[in-house]
């Protein structure tokens, strides 16, 4: 019996651009789900429900690309770069070819990584995603840069930003 995701260990990869990549992995099959996380999330962002529930017909993988959570390195500036070092990923995993399901950012990077290696991609699952050019994606609002954009966290600018506030709490009421 595979373990839940959430039993599951963290464990590491070195690739051949000199990162290691911290991952989880859980289920079995020939040809992985690999999945790509939305902006600042890592591997303990995906709910361990969704991974249980994909998880007994399939191989699933999570990572923390470059620079992010558990893997060293630098975060990259540009999605092109984050898709190159999602392939080196794959590559020191020995994966040849993945069903790759990317979530908003990591929809990008998804999509980057059909076009720079079409043959390790079998499914490409785009959720939360535009392509690039789309209107009205081609920056964030200066209001996000300043609530999340910054290298040092801002959990008070993050909430404001992506999480609509309640009723009570814009009267100013406290629970």
């Amino acid at each position: 019996m595979t373990a839940t995701y959430a039993e599951s260990p963290n464990k590491l990869v070195s690739a051949a651009n000199g990162i290691d990549y911290t991952y989880r992995e859980t289920g079995e099959g020939t040809v992985p789900l690999v999945l790509l996380q939305h902006f600042r999330g890592n591997l303990d962002n995906w709910d361990p429900a969704l991974i249980d529930a994909l998880a007994p017909s399939r191989r699933v993988i999570t990572f923390d690309n470059a620079g992010v959570g558990g893997s060293s390195g630098a975060t990259p500036p540009t999605v092109a770069q984050m898709a190159r070092d999602a392939i080196a990923f794959l590559d020191a995993m020995g994966i040849g070819q993945a069903d790759i399901l990317g979530f908003s950012i990591g929809s990008f990077v998804a999509q980057d990584i059909a076009l720079i290696r079409p043959a390790i991609v079998r499914r490409l699952l785009l959720a939360s995603a535009a392509p690039q050019g789309a209107a009205g994606m081609h920056g964030w609002a200066p209001e996000v840069i300043g609530a999340v954009g910054a290298p040092v966290p801002n959990p008070g600018g993050y909430l404001g930003v992506f999480f609509t506030q309640s009723p009570a709490s814009r009267a100013g009421d406290r629970l």
